[in-house]
């Protein structure tokens, strides 16, 4: 099997090599090269190219926003942005995420070293995720695998069919790799007046409030982060809060969100299957349910628990995606009513509900 070839881009000795040990402990990981700098980068690029860039936001000389943008308008790479901008600067890692880059790290600005170090399987799963998305322009591990959780960690399996269908629905999505622009695609044509929204997309803690925000100031819909207890109301998007897991909950007429701590579940929190489950539970046939562009599994059982009670599924097709995965694990499992693309999305769920 080919090793993913990746060249690591930081200003900073001491974190290019804890990135190399840490990516180069993954038999499928290889690493080609580092620089400490976006201008060294390019010279070793023309030599040899990467499968994966990890690239710092703050370098001298150039910053990683500026090489990212050239980067992909001039060569597009699968880029995973490692850097101590997104707790502080969220909205520049979001911009990061517009011009291309297909995964966020969040590193301190202290204990840098022992963070990544503890951080080891979500690092390389990064580049791993990231190797495997198909990028456009822009306009077996030799350590210890923590068990994969499913969302019985955090919710029982639903007994019986939620309650009968009333005329009110709520829609469900979850999203990982490539989802804030499928996202974004998918709210701007949604009107004021659409059905109440939860979408988990898969973020670190603290950039979930700048998405939300910049959301919001793009589409017609209200759309904010979930806080605990938010009830869902037409023209409202909730989205789920960086490392928190959200639940769909039910009382009488009303539907609301619950936030809570909890396991990773399927390697995530939050969980797309979490919410898919909540929804498949307490929502039943009220619930349209959609999975997008993202790497791996997280959301196919929940989607086909939400078929199973009645609920219209929906999934993006692979030539939309960027990463055909957790649609892809849904197809597979039965779990879907209707396969669309991006632009498509959108007008299905609304002429369904």
């Amino acid at each position: 099997m080919k090793k993913i070839k990746v060249l690591i881009i930081d200003d900073s000795a001491v974190v290019r090599q804890t990135l190399k040990e840490i990516l180069s402990s993954d038999p499928d990981i290889e690493i080609m090269g580092v620089a400490p700098d976006p201008f060294v980068a390019a010279e070793k690029i023309k030599e040899n190219v990467p499968d994966v860039i990890t690239l710092d936001v703050e370098m001298p000389r150039m910053d990683g926003i500026t090489f990212l943008k050239k980067l992909m308008a001039q060569h597009p790479l699968p880029v995973v942005i490692c850097s101590s901008l997104a707790k502080a600067g969220s909205e520049t890692a979001l911009k990061a995420l517009d011009y291309g880059a297909c995964e966020i790290i969040a590193k301190p600005r202290l204990g840098t070293r022992q963070f990544l170090e503890e951080s080891r399987i979500g690092v390389c799963e990064a580049v791993r995720a990231a190797a495997h998305v198909r990028v456009k322009p822009r306009r077996e591990m030799p350590f210890a695998v923590a068990p994969k959780l499913t969302a019985d960690a955090i919710l029982p399996q639903p007994t019986s069919h939620a309650m009968i269908e009333t005329t009110e629905k709520v829609i469900v999505v979850g999203a990982s790799t490539g989802g804030t622009d499928a996202i974004r695609v998918f709210l701007e044509a949604m009107p004021l007046d659409a059905p109440g929204i939860v979408i988990v997309q898969h973020m670190p803690e603290h950039f979930t409030r700048a998405f939300a925000n910049r959301l919001n100031g793009l589409c017609t819909v209200s759309v904010k982060e979930a806080e605990n207890d938010d009830t869902i109301i037409r023209g409202r998007v909730l989205i789920a809060p960086g490392d928190k897991h959200t639940l769909l909950k039910r009382s009488g007429a009303r539907y609301y969100v619950e936030t809570r701590e909890g396991p990773l579940v399927s390697r995530h929190r939050p969980s797309v299957d979490v919410l898919f489950r909540s929804a498949a539970r307490y929502a039943g046939k009220n619930a349209i349910g959609v999975i997008m562009t993202g790497m791996g599994d997280d959301g196919a059982k929940g989607l086909l628990e939400m078929k199973k009670a009645g609920a219209y599924t929906i999934a993006q097709d692979e030539a939309s995606c960027v990463v055909f995965g957790m649609p892809k694990e849904a197809i597979k499992l039965g779990a879907v009513d209707k396969v669309a693309d991006l632009d498509s999305i959108s007008r299905m769920v609304l002429g369904h509900a």
